[in-house]
C-alpha cells in the first residue's frame, strides 16, 4: 500500500507539471512506458521538463563545444581515409587507404622520422641539463625583478614565431650554423625554455627548504641533498615539462625549414611538402601520424601524472 501511494503521489506531481506548462492532455503518454522515454530523450521539450532549465542549458553548452572540438577531427579522419573527395559533398565519393599508401611509400619519410625523435632527444636531453640547474636557481634565490625575469620567458610565445626566427636567422648565418645539426638543435632549445624553466622552478618552489636543511645536518653534501631530496620530490614537475619539450620539438617545423631545411627535413617538414602537393588528401594522412606520438605522452601523462602535479608547474609564485 505505501507503495502504491508513493506512485499515485509521484504521477499527480508529474501530471501537475505537465499540465502547468501546457501539456495536460498528454500527461498520460508522458507517465507511461515508451511515451515517456521518447518525451524525455527524443523530444526536446520533453527532455527540457525531464532535466530542469538549468541541467538542459549546460546540455546545449556542453554538445556545442564538443560539436566544435571534435567535428575538425572528424572531417580529418575521414579525409584521411578518402581515396575520391570531391567538394561540396558532405562525404567522399570513395573510401579506401590510397593516401596511406602514398604517405608511407615516400622513401624519406622514414628517414624523417628518425631524423624528429633523434632532434627532439638530443634538444630535450641538452635542454635539461641547461634549465634544470637555471630553474632550482630561479627557485632558491632571490634578487629584485625576479618575476619579471620569470615572465621574460613567456617572450618567445608572446610574439610571432617567424619573426624571431628571421632574427634568430640572421645571426646563425653569420656564425655559420645554417644548414647545420647544431642550429636546429638550437632552435629546439630556445623553443623548449619556457616549459623547462617555468614548470621545474615551480616544482622546486613546492619544496620545503627544511627538507633539504635535514638532510645536509645528517651529513649530505650539496649535490647528495639535491639528488637524494630535491630531485625525486621536484621529479613529477620534471617529468611534466620533458614531455611537453619534447612534443614541442616534435611539432617544431617553422625554426627548422629556416634554419635547417633542405639538409634538414623533419617530419612536420615533410608534411608542409606533401601539403603542398595534395593539401585535401595526403595532408591528413600526415597529421595524423603526427598525432600518435601526441596522443600516447598524453595518455602516459594522465595515466601516471595527477592533474595537480600539471596545473600547478604553470601557477606563479
Amino acid at each position: 500500500m505505501p507503495a502504491d501511494r508513493s506512485a499515485i503521489d509521484s504521477k499527480r506531481e508529474m501530471t501537475a507539471v505537465v499540465s502547468r506548462n501546457g501539456e495536460s492532455d498528454d500527461a498520460d503518454e508522458i507517465l507511461t512506458g515508451r511515451g515517456c522515454l521518447r518525451m524525455k530523450w527524443l523530444s526536446p521539450r520533453g527532455f527540457y521538463y525531464a532535466v530542469g532549465r538549468r541541467k538542459f542549458i549546460e546540455f546545449i553548452v556542453l554538445s556545442a563545444f564538443l560539436l566544435f572540438f571534435y567535428l575538425p577531427l572528424l572531417n580529418l579522419f575521414m579525409l584521411a581515409f578518402a581515396d575520391k573527395y570531391e567538394a561540396p559533398a558532405l562525404f567522399p565519393q570513395e573510401w579506401g587507404f590510397k593516401w596511406w599508401d602514398y604517405v608511407l611509400g615516400q622513401k624519406s619519410l622514414v628517414s624523417s622520422i628518425a631524423l624528429s625523435f633523434t632532434i627532439a632527444i638530443v634538444s630535450t636531453l641538452v635542454s635539461m641539463c641547461i634549465c634544470i640547474p637555471a630553474a632550482y636557481a630561479l627557485a632558491r634565490f632571490s634578487f629584485p625583478g625576479r618575476k619579471l625575469f620569470f615572465l621574460s620567458f613567456l617572450l618567445s610565445d608572446a610574439f610571432p614565431k617567424m619573426g624571431l626566427y628571421i632574427a634568430i636567422g640572421i645571426i646563425f648565418y653569420k656564425l655559420h650554423l645554417i644548414g647545420t645539426f647544431l642550429g636546429v638543435v638550437i632552435i629546439h632549445i630556445l623553443n623548449s625554455i619556457m616549459f623547462m624553466t617555468w614548470i621545474p622552478a615551480n616544482a622546486f618552489r613546492s619544496i620545503h627548504r627544511q627538507q633539504e636543511e635535514s638532510a645536509r645536518d645528517a651529513g649530505a653534501g650539496p649535490f647528495r641533498t639535491f639528488m637524494t631530496v630535491t630531485f625525486p620530490l621536484a621529479l613529477p614537475g620534471i617529468i611534466v615539462a620533458t614531455l611537453f619539450t619534447f612534443l614541442g620539438s616534435l611539432e617544431e617545423a617553422q625554426g627548422t625549414l629556416l634554419v635547417g631545411f633542405p639538409q634538414y627535413k623533419t617530419m612536420p617538414v615533410e608534411m608542409y611538402g606533401i601539403i603542398m602537393q595534395y593539401a585535401t588528401t595526403a595532408g591528413p594522412v600526415f597529421s595524423i601520424i603526427l598525432m600518435i606520438p601526441t596522443v600516447i605522452v598524453l595518455f602516459l601523462m594522465r595515466r601516471y601524472l595527477s592533474p595537480d602535479t600539471i596545473a600547478n608547474g604553470f601557477k606563479m609564485k
